[in-house]
């Protein structure tokens, strides 16, 4: 009888260990998200921006995961890969709420992520809506020349309604045309909003994908406007941008911009500009970008 209570005793201990490991080599199966794990130790989750799969994520990876696990997320109709529900609707909230459904159920512990772009606006939800909840904790957030509302990079006042009906148009032609309609949009942004927006958002890093998705993904890029949602954040960030020396340069003018957008976190942002580097900041300067995050982690 000793015996078996001892027995029963350990397997009241152990069976909730085995359930959760279980769990955590159960595939994650996502019509919103793709995610590839690298690597092992503290949780660091990557995510890319508009048109762009894990893949732009590649030198960065390859320095994390001999000390790191890395979580390489692909949204669904970037790229080849395929659309799923990212068809239907929104795309940011909800892939937001699942990068943190991910996080529960693979139970990572306070992850770092890092999102570029349209991926550092779906980090900045995700941290809004844990810190809001106070549940699936997020560690620590890197956004990757991302702003809470990228308009107001190109013109300070501008607000979702000024830049509602050039959204549309874009969303329009991106449908009816296909990639190319993006060529000439950079330079509309700023037509309208009296910025050099070319300069700004000139390298997409694009991969192409599914026209409704890539529409959609644009028309929010354009229209999401987070920064009411910054003081719900608890984790600490911090901002990488692509900076230029170059007078002439608009990104030499970025500084004040990014400080004014994070102005209303909780704590300051840890600001990290990157020389030489536009858009694709970890593809233009992929050495500067990696000392960037090597700092954000320690």
């Amino acid at each position: 009888m000793t015996r078996l209570i001892a027995l029963l005793s350990v397997l009241m201990f152990a069976l909730p260990g085995l359930a959760s490991a279980q769990e955590r080599a159960r595939p994650f199966v996502s019509e919103r998200i793709v995610v590839e794990t690298r690597g092992r130790g503290p949780d660091v989750i990557l995510i890319p921006g508009l048109a762009s799969t894990g893949d732009v994520w590649a030198r960065t990876a390859a320095r994390l995961d001999d000390d790191h696990r890395v979580h390489i997320v692909s949204i669904r109709g970037f790229g080849a890969v395929p659309p799923g529900r990212n068809q239907e609707g929104a795309l940011v909230a909800p892939v937001a709420a699942e990068l943190r459904r991910y996080i529960a159920e693979r139970r990572l512990d306070r992850p770092a992520v890092i999102g570029h772009s349209m991926g550092g606006l779906v980090a900045l939800k995700a941290a809004a809506d844990a810190g809001r909840e106070r549940r699936n904790p997020i560690g620590r957030v890197m956004v990757v020349d991302a702003t809470p509302f990228f308009p107001a990079l190109i013109s300070p006042g501008a607000t979702s309604g000024d830049v509602e009906p050039i959204a549309q148009i874009a969303y329009q032609a991106l449908l009816l045309l296909g990639d190319a309609a993006l060529r000439n949009q950079p330079t509309l942004i700023g037509r309208e909003l009296g910025g050099a927006a070319d300069s700004v958002f000139g390298s997409l890093g694009w991969q192409g994908g599914d026209r409704q998705v890539l529409a959609q993904g644009l028309y929010e890029v354009m229209t999401t406007d987070l920064r009411h949602r910054l003081p719900d954040i608890t984790a600490p960030v911090t901002v990488v941008y692509g900076w230029s020396p170059d007078a002439s340069n608009p990104r030499a003018r970025l500084d004040a911009a990014f400080q004014a957008a994070y102005r209303s976190l909780r704590a300051p942002a840890t600001f990290e500009r990157i020389e030489g580097a536009e858009h694709m900041v970890m593809v233009d300067q992929p050495q500067r970008f990696l000392a960037a995050v090597g700092r954000f982690l320690d």
